[in-house]
């Protein structure tokens, strides 16, 4: 006989599966970022409309490094400037009294030459504009302004009062560069006319070293170097004489220069003022 199974025991009530428990929550925890990519996905697209977050500190680091890059230019030009004025006064400082005075009336001088240019300027304008159409005034001015220019472009002969000067080099150690610094240190004292040697000194002058020695304008210059200046004679004797100067450079050469003031001085060299190949009056 086959034993049949006992039968379950009845439940008298229904059960069901019990559920597991949930832990108690704790205090509200604060919103967690976005979510983070899983390995292996692409990070999403940056909002264009917004700049990045790292790139602001870059662009400020920019702006930074210009602006220094300014101030310290700025500072840079400044420090020239204080050396080249601080040189300059220290120069001054250890002159003489007596260059010092020759500087100061050297400087008074050019003033007075440039008001008197202006005065005779102003002049000018004003015969011309009471004269209106007045052609004969025209002329005049015009006639007068020629003869100044050929004067001096070396077209004319001239005379005046002035210097004569009378530089040696029995060593031959002066060049052209020494030679060249007497006639502008006489220009920039208001020198009108200059003859250096048997030849007058014009706009396109020009003093070359050769073999033999100096030549100016293609004439070979034989020392002693006689040179004759038309201008404020004591101007012009201060502007050699000045420390450091003309004078000192020939002597340093194993030279000597001698300097007389004279009432009148007389330029009868003339130069031959070239045709011009290309430029034509702008009124023709």
């Amino acid at each position: 006989m086959q034993k049949q199974p006992d039968k379950p025991e009845r439940l008298t009530k229904r059960e069901r599966p019990t559920e597991p428990a949930q832990p108690e929550q704790g205090p509200a925890q604060p919103e967690q970022g976005p979510a983070q990519p899983e390995q292996g996905e692409s990070p999403p697209a940056p909002d264009a409309t917004r700049e990045p977050a790292g790139d602001r500190p870059r662009r400020r680091n920019r702006g930074a490094t210009v602006l220094i890059g300014a101030l310290l230019a700025m500072l840079g030009f400044a420090l020239a400037v204080q050396f080249r004025s601080t040189s300059t006064n220290d120069v001054l400082a250890g002159a003489r009294e007596a260059d010092l005075v020759r500087i100061l009336d050297d400087q008074n001088s050019r003033i007075d030459r440039l008001q008197s240019q202006i005065s005779d300027l102003q002049a000018a304008r004003q015969r011309l504009s009471l004269n209106g159409s007045n052609n004969a005034a025209a002329r005049e001015e015009a006639q007068r302004q020629a003869d100044a220019l050929a004067v001096l472009t070396g077209a004319a002969p001239a005379h005046g009062p002035g210097i004569r000067a009378l530089i040696s080099d029995p060593q031959r150690a002066l060049r052209a560069e020494e030679l060249l610094d007497v006639v502008e240190e006489l220009r920039g004292a208001g020198a009108e006319v200059i003859q250096f040697g048997p030849v007058r000194i014009g706009t396109s002058s020009a003093f070359t070293d050769s073999g033999s020695g100096v030549s100016l304008d293609g004439t070979a210059l034989q020392s002693p170097y006689e040179v004759l200046a038309i201008g404020d004679p004591k101007t012009l004797d201060t502007a050699l004489n000045i420390q450091g100067g003309v004078v000192n450079t020939v002597h340093a050469a194993g030279g000597e220069i001698n300097i007389a003031e004279q009432s009148v001085v007389s330029v009868t060299v003339t130069r031959t003022v070239p045709t011009p190949r290309y430029a034509t009056p702008a009124g023709k």
